[in-house]
């Protein structure tokens, strides 16, 4: 199949971030889980690559936002119940992909650990020390971690659908 004739093949640019954020995703998602089994003397390093790639993603899905709102998307034809779930699993993953690491940076924040992205920059921090509000802020990075692992299986079970038992053009609307 020739994929730069696909119907309806997403422009480059989302399709660029496409990727890089699954890359980056890919990165930071397990980084924080080996987080709370990693020696005191590397702790805090991992922490500040994970803030630093989880960061990143928080500003690469506002330009991915903003891209898909301002990009004419052609779909094909599907049935109502498959276009329903593709919608509201890609809103779904937009709306995580945003949620949890704005939560991660306000809980690192309210627990006392201002970011400077990649040991470099500086971060202003929203709230600052308010040892009150950070688990509640723990707790919401923490679930959103699971519900995107969640939805990203939902995303990947979709793609093996449509390229393997439907073997149609979907999956190469993305590469």
């Amino acid at each position: 199949m020739d994929i730069v004739k696909v119907a309806g093949r997403y422009p480059s640019m989302m399709r660029s971030l496409h990727w890089l954020v699954a890359i980056l995703v890919l990165a930071t998602w397990p980084l924080g889980l080996m987080i709370g089994y990693t020696k005191e003397s590397v702790k805090l390093d991992f922490y500040l690559i994970h803030e630093s790639l989880g960061f990143l993603v928080l500003w690469i899905m506002l330009v991915r936002v903003g891209v898909r709102l301002t990009s004419d998307v052609m779909h094909p034809p599907q049935p109502a119940m498959e276009r329903y779930a593709a919608r509201s699993v890609h809103g779904l993953l937009y709306l995580f992909l945003i949620i949890m690491p704005v939560s991660g940076f306000l809980a690192t924040n309210a627990h006392g650990f201002p970011l400077v992205w990649f040991g470099l920059v500086p971060i202003w921090s929203p709230v600052g020390k308010t040892p009150d509000i950070a688990p509640i802020f723990s707790a919401i990075h923490a679930w959103s971690a699971w519900i995107l692992l969640g939805l990203f299986a939902l995303h990947i079970g979709a793609v093996l659908l449509h390229h393997v038992i439907k073997r149609d053009a979907t999956l190469y609307r993305i590469l």
